[in-house]
């Protein structure tokens, strides 16, 4: 089993490296002045099953570019497999045709992690079900919602909860938390006139008194989730929090969020985090490492992922 970094996320990939008690393996992985993407892997690869660890964020192409290049460079260097672990798949929003005229790019980059040579897929907590099936390899969606459940009960009494779906769409995330704890439910109504900009039409549910805390799986600029806290508040909401799996807070989001009615925005590590949002008193992060690793260590041992969330 050898383990590979790749540039977006290199203290996940250090952690996952030390929960499994083995070294990555040295390669190295740079630019051109033009900033093409060199790679060169300095141990052997001959028949071993290998992991490359890539989050595609920001900057997402280029990446997304390194992952397909240290593949690449891996098959050639005659792996037995091949599997890409992306704790963040960037490009997922993007699962459907919201008009004419417009790609399905999940799809396309599905392709192209496919046609690089990857034989396995890891992921977690994609923004779409459905794009497991754009790929025509195995893929393991993991989910946050046991580390999340976990660190709310260790931090609050379950009595006053109410977990909160910031749109319909995320119902189904928000249950799965809200079941484990044995919490009720609500759901904010939006409307999102276009990519980015969102506006609360209702909150379905009583939330007056109640600890609310927000679960969805991608923040990117933070409107969405500011004004759902906001709209909870002034429903009579005692405090409201939230929980997304992938940080991507891009733009002037944590200032948002600093200055927003949320007390605090928590996220995991799937993505580097930004200088900002390590100086922020309002933005606590969780470690997805253990669960990663474990998942790895079970596909390596073709033992049960699926059983890590039961």
């Amino acid at each position: 089993m050898k383990i590979i970094a790749g540039n977006s996320n290199r203290p996940l990939a250090e952690a996952v490296a030390a929960y499994l008690n083995l070294p990555l393996s040295k390669a190295s992985i740079r630019r051109f002045a033009d900033m093409e993407v060199f790679v060169e892997i300095h141990d052997n690869m001959r028949g071993e099953d290998v992991f490359i660890i890539q989050s595609t964020s920001y900057p997402a192409n280029d990446n997304l570019m390194e992952l397909l290049v240290i593949i690449d460079a891996v098959r050639r260097a005659s792996a037995r497999r091949i599997t890409a672990v992306i704790p963040y798949f960037g490009y997922a929003r993007q699962d459907r045709k919201p008009g004419p005229r417009t790609p399905i790019s999940a799809k396309l980059v599905a392709n192209l992690i496919t046609e690089a040579g990857a034989d396995r897929v890891l992921t977690l907590d994609l923004h779409a079900g459905q794009i497991q099936g754009f790929f025509d390899i195995p893929t393991d969606n993991l989910y946050a919602a046991p580390i999340v459940a976990k660190d709310i009960q260790d931090r609050f009494e379950s009595d006053n909860l109410m977990f909160v779906s910031p749109d319909v769409g995320g119902v189904i995330r928000a249950r799965a938390v809200a079941r484990r704890l044995n919490a009720d439910l609500a759901i904010v109504d939006k409307r999102r006139e276009r990519a980015g900009v969102s506006e609360v039409m209702h909150i379905i549910g009583d939330v007056e008194g109640r600890r609310c805390i927000l679960i969805d799986d991608i923040v990117d600029s933070a409107g969405t989730l500011c004004n759902a806290a906001n709209a909870l508040k002034e429903q009579g909401a005692e405090s409201v929090m939230a929980y997304v799996t992938h940080g991507v807070l891009s733009g002037g989001a944590v200032a948002r969020v600093s200055s927003s009615a949320l007390d605090t925005l928590v996220t995991t590590d799937t993505i580097l985090a930004t200088e900002a949002m390590r100086v922020s008193d309002s933005i606590r992060r969780l470690t997805i490492a253990p669960l990663m690793a474990e998942a790895m260590r079970r596909i390596s041992d073709e033992s049960s992922v699926s059983s890590l969330w039961d």
